[in-house]
């Protein structure tokens, strides 16, 4: 078994980490990753993959979900809390990719194969949903490599009393498949692209955040030591508002492979990250976005997840929470430690008003607290030329 795990494991290193785009930045994303795909998939364009796979390219429907918002999806300000809507985007990414995976199963010995969650490229909360809302979510495969591909997520909540439907979350995620009988990586079949031109700028995105993955690979053995809040600590310090949970992963937690659904450890990941975030403001907050997310190891039924977050950045009115989940497993009388999951939440304080207001500076103690600060920053101020040259993008647009 672990063997088989290993090569599963080996395959989700393929993905590499990016950078975040809010919503309204998507010019920039497409300037230098080229255009996302669209849902209708026309023309055919040939790849080396085509020539190596016997399985005819094939063009899949959009998944389509809907569910409406109840109290117990909620937050404390009201709204439906940010985990909540990143499990269903996963659930909705799971379906379609799924159905795309399995076109060929039990065709020429292709045994059924369930999709595992990898890597989250960008996550972007744009509007807050409210209680009492239809969330509506279509998720479609916009590219397939070998033995991955690439899934967005769109989410729309609809009042069915005004007959308004708003644009509330946008997401980008990888999947990869695994067989439900051999228990290895499964090929995935080929897709329809619209033109040679979605096809290339798929690839441009596959190798981008392979690229940024490789980077990153170090973090997997960086397994940390998880301490409670420190209420002796000094305000607005790392200590002060650091947070940790530990999680059993139950059978309700898992898929049918076995291991913990990508959507059960993002929810728990968002709430550690809004608690840390809280501790912090000592005000209410809201997920903002989430940095690019990797899902090193998958978390077997039966093991514990070690989840913590620390606040390593803060701004004039954001905050990046850095969430690191690491697996322990129990086995022939030993425990075993591994990274499974690292990622950056970006959080914003809110007024009695609704707006955002400022954030308390954050105070470093070690030197270790301020590289990580740096690094912080260096991201947040990425972001932000990324979206100052897509505001200059589109006033240029406007007077052409």
């Amino acid at each position: 078994m672990e063997a088989v795990l290993s090569r599963f494991f080996k395959c989700s290193q393929i993905f590499s980490s990016s950078r975040f785009i809010l919503g309204h930045h998507r010019l920039v994303y497409d300037k230098f990753l080229g255009p996302t795909t669209t849902t209708t998939h026309r023309l055919f364009s040939t790849s080396d993959r085509t020539n190596r796979s016997k399985m005819a390219a094939c063009s899949t429907s959009p998944a389509i979900v809907s569910r409406i918002m109840r109290p117990d999806d909620a937050n404390i300000s009201g709204n439906v809390h940010g985990g909540n809507i990143l499990k269903m985007i996963e659930e909705a990414g799971i379906i379609v990719s799924a159905r795309h995976c399995n076109r060929y199963a039990g065709e020429e010995g292709r045994d059924p194969c369930a999709p595992s969650l990898v890597r989250i490229e960008r996550m972007d909360f744009l509007q807050p949903m409210h209680v009492g809302e239809v969330a509506q979510l279509q998720a479609d495969v916009t590219f397939t490599g070998p033995h991955s591909l690439e899934v967005q997520v769109q989410v729309w909540a609809e009042n069915v009393l005004k007959g308004s439907k708003r644009l509330t979350n946008k997401a980008t995620l990888w999947y990869v498949p695994v067989s439900t009988v051999a228990k290895t990586t499964a090929e995935v079949p080929p897709m329809i692209y619209q033109s040679e031109q979605a096809r290339e700028a798929g690839q441009k995105r596959y190798n981008y955040q392979k690229a940024h993955r490789e980077e990153n690979d170090h973090v997997v053995n960086n397994v940390l030591e998880h301490r409670p809040m420190d209420l002796e600590a000094e305000l607005h310090t790392v200590r002060y508002s650091q947070s940790s949970l530990i999680h059993l992963v139950n059978p309700s937690d898992t898929a049918i492979h076995g291991f913990a659904t990508g959507g059960c450890t993002l929810k728990l990941m968002d709430e550690v990250a809004g608690i840390t975030a809280a501790r912090h403001a000592r005000n209410r907050v809201v997920t903002a976005s989430i940095e690019a997310t990797n899902f090193h190891r998958p978390v077997p039924k039966g093991s514990l997840m070690h989840l913590m977050g620390r606040i390593t950045f803060t701004s004039g009115r954001t905050m990046e929470i850095e969430v690191v989940v690491d697996l322990e497993k129990m086995t022939n009388g030993g425990v075993t430690k591994e990274r499974a999951v690292t990622s950056f939440f970006t959080f914003v304080s809110l007024g009695a008003d609704g707006k955002p207001i400022p954030i308390p500076p954050l105070k470093v103690t070690t030197e270790d607290e301020r590289s990580r600060f740096e690094e912080g920053k260096g991201r947040y101020e990425r972001k932000k030329a990324e979206r100052e040259a897509a505001k200059k993008m589109e006033t240029q647009i406007h007077q052409n």
